[in-house]
């Protein structure tokens, strides 16, 4: 028996930032984040992601079904997101001095933002959107601050994007020092906990929205329950959540279905297992769990 609630809560789902220029490609490759920069906009279904949270249960980070439990992995995150899983862990020293993060900025930037630009510790994606625009591509030092902002934005909208949708923590900033060493992060791992928190934060009762990296909740429902997805639009692309870049295009009745719809779909939940024939062939699999892309 499953608690069902009749409140319908907002999901906060960013879009994701705009392309990026051509000549910066390989540089995103070094950094790890190339195969996350091709997601496109994927369309949220409210309802499916209320469903979903009604069966979230916090103490085991799993969704408990009438088949038994089942959960996100970072397998799940290495084929639908394309980032890496494997390294080092995501953390360090947050502090709230503006003082500080207005230092950081400068010596990775070369610009400061004011405070008009920032919202308490997080920076305003509108400035770094505003500083990517106008940075010139002529040497390496400019691709490197040009790449550091992109990965930012993505940090900031569709990998781990907070309810506000307008800024992300600086925090991040400290472990894009080092250029080459971006990739040597677990930034899947990163995302994975925050959908977990993100989860276990809107199931709540009193709990009125959701955010978090939602393309990665979405996509990993219609892989599980491909007969339940909307259409894909591209079937052979990767990562995976791009096979519904843009799915309201194909079936615009898909975003009216009910939650007492995804309710029932939820009952008849079936485990199917990765394969390397539903996934694109040149894709090594083996080598995504491990956390390097060889394909």
């Amino acid at each position: 028996m499953f608690l069902q609630s009749s409140r319908m809560m907002t999901c906060d789902h960013p879009l994701p930032p705009d392309r990026y220029h051509p000549s910066v490609e390989n540089h995103l490759r070094v950094t790890g984040f190339y195969h996350a920069s091709q997601i496109g906009v994927v369309q949220c279904q409210k309802a499916l992601i209320n469903a979903l949270v009604e069966r979230w249960r916090p103490e085991t980070h799993t969704f408990h079904l009438p088949i038994g439990e089942c959960t996100v992995t970072l397998e799940d995150v290495a084929v639908i997101l394309g980032l890496p899983t494997n390294g080092l862990p995501v953390t360090g020293m947050t502090l709230s001095s503006f003082e500080a993060l207005e230092g950081e900025c400068f010596h990775q930037f070369g610009v400061a933002p004011r405070k008009a630009d920032c919202r308490g510790s997080g920076i305003k994606l509108t400035w770094l959107r505003n500083l990517k625009e106008c940075i010139q591509l002529t040497d390496e030092n400019s691709m490197q601050r040009y790449v550091k902002c992109h990965i930012m934005l993505l940090l900031g909208t569709i990998l781990l994007g907070d309810k506000s949708g307008a800024s992300v923590h600086w925090k991040f900033l400290p472990l894009l020092r080092d250029f080459h060493s971006i990739s040597h992060f677990s930034w899947g791992s990163a995302c994975l906990a925050h959908l977990y928190k993100s989860l276990c934060r809107a199931s709540r009762f009193d709990c009125k929205e959701i955010d978090g990296p939602l393309t990665l909740l979405l996509a990993w429902f219609w892989i599980r329950l491909p007969y339940l997805a909307p259409p894909t639009r591209e079937p052979r692309s990767f990562p995976l959540a791009n096979r519904w870049r843009n799915w309201e295009r194909g079936d615009n009745r898909y975003r009216y279905l009910s939650l007492a719809h995804f309710r029932k779909a939820l009952d008849e939940f079936v485990w199917v297992a990765y394969g390397v024939d539903r996934i694109d062939p040149g894709i090594n699999l083996l080598s995504w769990v491990a956390g390097t892309y060889t394909g």
